[in-house]
């Protein structure tokens, strides 16, 4: 009986550590918030006196991309899940000259993108964002490469993510003098003239800052609306029968009177990460069900 009760317990142990590890190198983080937002892992990714903006998991979720400003330099950060841990992070895009923001993978995870004031010549002056990528090559990434001239502009481009097909959601303030949410379709390796988004979705007010579900079933980002609870909120909408609902605010669960921005939901679906405070927070996407 002993050996028994000796050889569940050893079972039960094990099977606990498997289910935490499993935990780790999903989030990096197991303690998962409920609709309660949480400052995500605290002390490795979020850090006192630095601010980290935007984050995205690879899709086999062995990879975690952020951004982090510290002494006024943007730089884009990775932490990798190595011999069953998490490594310590480390600085993947830097530069001299420029800095580099907003991290977002292709659905593939072959290409980075990101956002950057980088000039490929350096007699070359440039004042606006650009979007651009990197191309993956062995545990490293390739110098940037522009988007195009389908995406980018002599405005600013920011912000980046993708559908499931590879369509790009963006904003930028070249068209109408202010930031608003477009959208470019890929086709056979090229992105086509970008459509801007529904009124539904785009308003006089400042849109930016999106993320789009892989499927297009909603969209999360970033407005200065005067009904807002700070000086940035995040809104979210819905798409029914092919149509965005109108844009909703998503509440006090997540927007305070500080600038909330840089949505984020983790390829299982389950949580949104957004920047706040200077820090990346979390929360259920269970509060989803609410603004429906």
């Amino acid at each position: 009986m002993k050996k028994i009760l000796s050889f569940t317990l050893t079972f039960l142990l094990c099977l606990t550590q498997v289910q935490l590890q499993a935990q780790d190198k999903q989030y990096l983080d197991t303690d998962t918030p409920g609709v309660t937002s949480q400052i995500f892992a605290k002390g490795l990714v979020s850090i006192a006196n630095r601010f980290e903006f935007g984050s995205v998991f690879s899709p086999d979720g062995e990879e975690f991309y952020y951004a982090a400003k510290k002494r006024g330099k943007d730089e884009i950060w990775r932490v990798r899940y190595k011999n069953n841990k998490w490594t310590k992070p480390e600085v993947v895009i830097t530069g001299k000259n420029a800095g580099f923001n907003d991290p977002f993978l292709s659905p593939d995870g072959k290409r980075l993108y990101y956002i950057s004031q980088y000039r490929e010549e350096e007699n070359h002056k440039r004042t606006d964002y650009d979007i651009w990528y990197s191309e993956r090559k062995g545990d490293g990434w390739s110098k940037p490469i522009n988007a195009g001239p389908e995406i980018n502009t002599t405005g600013n481009e920011y912000y980046i993510s993708f559908t499931a097909e590879g369509t790009m959601y963006f904003s930028t303030d070249h068209y109408e003098g202010n930031h608003s949410i477009y959208s470019s379709a890929m086709k056979d390796g090229v992105f086509q003239k970008a459509v801007k988004e529904s009124p539904a979705i785009n308003t006089d007010a400042y849109e930016a800052d999106v993320f789009i579900a892989p499927d297009e079933s909603y969209i999360i980002f970033a407005s200065r609306r005067r009904s807002g609870f700070g000086s940035g909120d995040l809104y979210i909408s819905f798409k029914q029968n092919g149509t965005w609902t109108q844009a909703k605010n998503m509440g006090d669960a997540i927007n305070t009177g500080a600038n909330e921005l840089c949505p984020y939901v983790t390829n299982d679906g389950k949580y949104l990460l957004y920047s706040s405070n200077g820090d990346i927070y979390w929360v259920s996407t269970e509060i989803f069900d609410e603004l429906r």
